[in-house]
């Protein structure tokens, strides 16, 4: 199995307890496994065609299989102990290896950095093996019940559980409980609207000859259009040379709208044109992130909500504690350990 926590019996309940779940990004997925190993019933939704979230892998050309490009999270860390101990499991299974990427300020690398082989959309859809997920299905209203939650999606399916963990980013959770009339405490509000995101824009190239980036095909770029370039080729994302490129925080805000966003496409490429030669593209695709790097988070892992009444209603994810990849992976252990009564050793 590739994830596995140590199981922990479940001190409150004595029944089975049904959770959902909407957002199947790590955050969702960690949560899931943790409550399912616990005996609870756990059901995930997704508006999304698949599982992931931001660890999402984009398949290029006719020979999709062999042109992949990670166009979200490049990479991870694991400095917490919980982490630590998945990596290794999954080092051993050739699922993730150390990448080590140019940096111009070495002293803020002091710990590995893991790519994931096949992209990162791999991990996640190993993670969501033997859980109930529900792609394709936007909730659109929530209602407090007597006991717990109902969700309500834009394709008609209803489904109640005791317990309701939000883990979509922070504007987009405050928008669905206001468009279903769910009114937080104060204290709750103001944690929520103090989450701050800023927006990326992410062009995938797919290559007739390797890019020029030097090796191990990681670079992040001081000025200019472009904060961030990768060979997903050299990082073992993709058999044929594929490239991502992630546009500047402040330039995908300006541009974060446009009607044509593949209208930027060729200053972008003139931006980088000393590592991507103009005459070695054959097909360029363009992505828009409105939620892609929390830079002002909550300080806690997760936030429960305080709310009258029955059920449990939990907000967690990447804006939430140490952020990026593995916050949100801590941040849904914290939810799955609230909900079943565990507390962090």
């Amino acid at each position: 199995m590739v994830f596995n926590l140590p199981q922990t019996a479940n001190p409150k309940h004595e029944t089975t307890l049904t959770t959902l779940i909407i957002g199947a990004g790590l955050s969702g997925l960690t949560a899931a496994h943790q409550l399912q190993q616990n005996g609870h019933s756990v059901t995930l939704l997704d508006k999304g065609r698949g599982v992931g979230g931001r660890l999402a892998t984009r398949r290029l050309g006719r020979d999709a299989e062999a042109s992949r490009a990670d166009h979200g999270a490049q990479y991870f860390s694991a400095r917490s102990p919980e982490l630590q101990a998945l990596v290794h499991n999954w080092q051993a299974q050739g699922l993730v290896q150390e990448w080590h990427i140019e940096q111009s300020d070495p002293a803020s690398f002091q710990h590995p950095r893991y790519a994931v082989t096949g992209g990162m959309s791999q991990l996640a859809k190993q993670l969501a093996q033997g859980l109930d997920v529900r792609t394709g299905e936007r909730a659109t209203y929530l209602t407090q019940t007597d006991t717990g939650w109902q969700v309500r999606c834009d394709s008609g399916l209803t489904l109640s559980a005791d317990a309701l963990l939000l883990t979509l980013p922070a504007p987009q959770a405050i928008a669905l409980l206001n468009e279903s009339g769910v009114t937080l405490a104060e204290a709750d509000q103001q944690a929520l609207t103090s989450i701050h995101y800023e927006p990326c824009l992410a062009v995938m190239l797919r290559l007739n000859q390797p890019s020029q980036l030097p090796k191990p095909g990681g670079l992040k770029l001081p000025d200019g259009p472009v904060s961030w370039l990768a060979d997903n080729q050299q990082k073992g994302v993709s058999e044929q040379p594929t490239v991502t490129i992630h546009a500047s925080h402040a330039y995908s805000q300006q541009h974060l709208d446009d009607a044509d966003l593949t209208a930027l496409i060729p200053e972008l490429l003139a931006a980088v044109s000393d590592y991507v030669p103009a005459d070695r593209i054959v097909e360029s695709q363009m992505h828009r992130w409105r939620y892609s790097n929390a830079t002002k988070r909550h300080p806690d892992p997760m936030l429960a909500a305080t709310l009258p009444g029955s059920g449990t209603l939990l907000f967690g994810g990447d804006g939430f504690g140490n952020g990026n990849v593995e916050g949100a992976f801590l941040s849904g252990l914290a939810m799955a350990r609230h909900v079943t009564g565990q507390r962090a050793a």
